[in-house]
């Protein structure tokens, strides 16, 4: 079975940064699939700008009709925040042996000691890393150790395997941030071709970031 990527996130809202990103490690890593998980209460940040009715809906209207691309909602059936650890083991029993790829941004990487039981997450899933071209991962500390232990630079590992390994790769970095997104409609600014446009429609008819 190809491995199935899991790519969690607010998606505050989602944009093509986030699309494009999966669609290359999609088709570059021969994933079966990538599995969007929009966060429906984010541990490390508090409350959303858009409810999180809104911002799944967002990311559904987004990968609608993209072979590979689904949403998935666990995240909204369970209670407390939500944990990537959590939704990991979820997904792992849904699938069993299957290989999992957890999606994450060098940002998000390199908070990966500050996450709730992280040292639990190889156990469940292999991590890949989306960075812009010519960065390198860290080489020090936790991290660095951990990459030493873990780290592959064998695509194949993360078919051959279902967990445990650190894959890096580059991918097209656009230049959009939500925050950004967030901040140019609160004044009075069209977003229109910083996503796709069913989720531009979204964020215009409900207001949910206008000031």
């Amino acid at each position: 079975m190809s491995p199935i990527g899991v790519f969690g996130g607010t998606f505050d809202p989602i944009h093509y940064g986030h699309l494009r990103s999966a669609y290359e490690l999609l088709q570059d890593l021969g994933l079966g699939e990538v599995r969007f998980v929009p966060s429906a209460e984010p541990p490390h940040r508090g409350s959303t700008f858009a409810p999180a009715g809104l911002r799944y809906r967002m990311v559904e209207v987004a990968v609608a009709g993209q072979d590979g691309f689904m949403v998935d909602d666990c995240e909204f059936h369970r209670g407390g925040p939500s944990y990537t650890v959590d939704t990991l083991a979820a997904i792992r029993a849904e699938h069993g042996a299957a290989p999992l790829c957890l999606i994450v941004g060098m940002d998000a990487y390199l908070g990966l000691t500050a996450w709730h039981r992280w040292t639990e997450i190889l156990g469940l899933a292999h991590i890949v890393v989306a960075h812009r071209p010519g960065w390198q991962l860290p080489d020090t500390g936790a991290l660095g150790e951990l990459l030493a232990e873990c780290g592959t630079e064998d695509v194949g590992e993360l078919h051959r395997q279902s967990c445990g390994r650190i894959y890096h790769h580059a991918v097209t970095q656009l230049e959009i941030a939500s925050t950004e997104i967030r901040e140019l409609v609160a004044a009075g600014k069209d977003p229109r071709f910083l996503m796709p446009d069913g989720v531009r429609d979204i964020i215009v008819e409900s207001g949910c970031y206008t000031k």
